[in-house]
């Protein structure tokens, strides 16, 4: 009995041990400059906003409660932050519904009856078979800034009914996601260098009532901030027009337009840029609107520069009822009465303007391989008509292309195979051999007449 007592004894110390060397380690990690914002008893420093869920404590973790019948809910901090690193575990019952951190946010205080409307730069937390965690979502305003389609390899980073960890870097103008310490996205952006820091519980079918979120370990740090490594292969989102960061410099992306000169394009009629139908101004490349014809004005220009294997990148904005297009392989070989021949990325009004309801099923509208292949018809990937949508075709050495239009991957196809020779056939293109297999050619911006802007034009010709 007495050994038994003292081994109790010493176990009991063993424990206490264990616990002041946990705390010390807590506070050893305080002094590093994190700080916990929760405290694992209140919700001191935070407020509700939006929606109704509810939010409590359950043991070492806040947990907001899926509610029926009210719009997007929100835990916020009462403290706002500019330049951060926060770490926090997240867990997510079921698959049919999603939550989100918001950062740098901001509230719209007279929407929902006063509970506020929450805006800003949102990491999804997306179990869904979409499996988009870690994405970056502009929650009511801009959408979509980084789906995870720019990132496939990430799809697998998220755990199914268990805690995933995040990390979130907000510094100056990039903002970056890991989870469970995967690398997810990378975004660039010109706006909201503060704001608060929110947790969400998301609006819902009523089949869902009563499903759980649950966040702990938010812990946040604001000063000495020290970057992890990010892979130099993941693409990067940067709003900032005709800009390149530090980041895609290393990654080889150049500027095709730098936004106040015409360097690097010419005519598709001659060595020089044309003297009528284009303007640059504002950082933009404009072509303008004449009658609605294909090169009847200004022409086409292209590149002078040809390529091979390349992630092209473009901005544009189209005026109402708009045409226009963004080709490549483009070698000026094949003869023609318009505009110049190539495969294209088509920039189109699809709601106003005739072509969207020619060729075959709908393969003439908004980011489709023009008169070949149809674009994705995801509504969440289109802007409207005046704002700035952001195209993007990756063409790699083994001939494998994908069209993207605001992160989203529109359409993807094999140049020179089967299918796409039989496409070919029973296109406009079939009376030229061997369209679109070019191992060269220029990019081109296509003149339809219309006015239609174009910016922030990169390739980067080593992936």
């Amino acid at each position: 009995m007495k050994r038994n007592t003292l081994f109790k004894s010493v176990l009991v110390a063993v424990m206490v041990g264990n616990t002041i060397l946990s705390h010390a380690q807590v506070n050893k990690a305080t002094e590093k400059g994190w700080t916990n914002l929760f405290d694992g008893k209140t919700l001191n420093g935070w407020k509700t906003v939006g929606g109704k869920a509810p939010y409590s404590i359950e043991g070492d973790a806040i947990v907001g409660r899926m509610t029926k019948g009210t719009p997007n809910s929100f835990l916020i901090t009462e403290k706002e932050y500019g330049d951060f690193i926060l770490e926090l575990d997240v867990k997510l019952e079921g698959s049919q519904t999603n939550s989100g951190i918001q950062t740098r946010s901001h509230l719209d205080p007279k929407a929902n009856d006063g509970r506020g409307k929450v805006y800003g730069r949102q990491v999804e937390i997306d179990p869904s078979s979409r499996a988009w965690t870690g994405g970056i979502y502009d929650e009511a305003r801009r959408g979509w800034l980084y789906p995870l389609d720019l990132n496939e390899n990430a799809k697998k980073a998220y755990k199914a009914e268990e805690y995933n960890h995040i990390r979130i870097e907000a510094i100056g103008d990039e903002m970056r996601t890991w989870i469970n310490d995967i690398p997810v996205s990378y975004v660039v952006d010109t706006i909201d260098r503060t704001g608060f820091i929110g947790l969400q519980v998301h609006s819902i079918p009523s089949e869902l009532d009563g499903k759980k979120v649950y966040f702990k370990n938010v812990k946040i740090k604001t000063t000495d901030l020290k970057t992890k490594g990010f892979p130099k292969d993941i693409y990067i989102v940067n709003l900032k027009p005709n800009e390149i960061v530090a980041a895609e410099k290393k990654k080889g992306v150049k500027l095709l337009f730098d936004g106040k000169t015409n360097n690097g394009w010419r005519s598709i009629h001659g060595d020089k840029f044309p003297d009528r139908g284009w303007e640059i101004k504002d950082g933009q490349l404009t072509v303008l609107k004449s009658d609605g014809g294909e090169s009847t004005n200004g022409g086409d220009i292209i590149t002078k520069d040809k390529y091979t294997v390349f992630d092209l990148s473009f901005e544009f904005k189209l005026s109402p009822g708009a045409n226009s297009g963004v080709k490549y392989f483009v070698t000026l070989k094949e003869k023609s009465k318009g505009s110049a021949i190539g495969l294209e990325f088509q920039v189109l009004d699809d709601a106003l303007h005739p072509d969207a309801k020619l060729g075959r099923d709908g393969n003439r509208t908004l980011a489709s391989l023009y008169d070949l292949i149809t674009s994705n018809r995801d509504a969440r990937a289109r802007r409207p008509i005046g704002d700035w949508n952001r195209g993007r075709v990756v063409v790699t050495a083994d001939n494998k292309v994908e069209h993207y239009l605001n992160g989203i991957k529109m359409l993807s196809y094999e140049r020179g195979s089967k299918e796409f020779k039989d496409l070919v056939a029973i296109s406009k293109y079939k009376d030229w051999d061997n369209f679109g297999e070019a191992k060269e050619g220029s990019i081109l911006l296509q003149d339809h007449g219309d006015r239609v802007s174009f910016r922030s034009i990169k390739i980067n010709t080593q992936n």
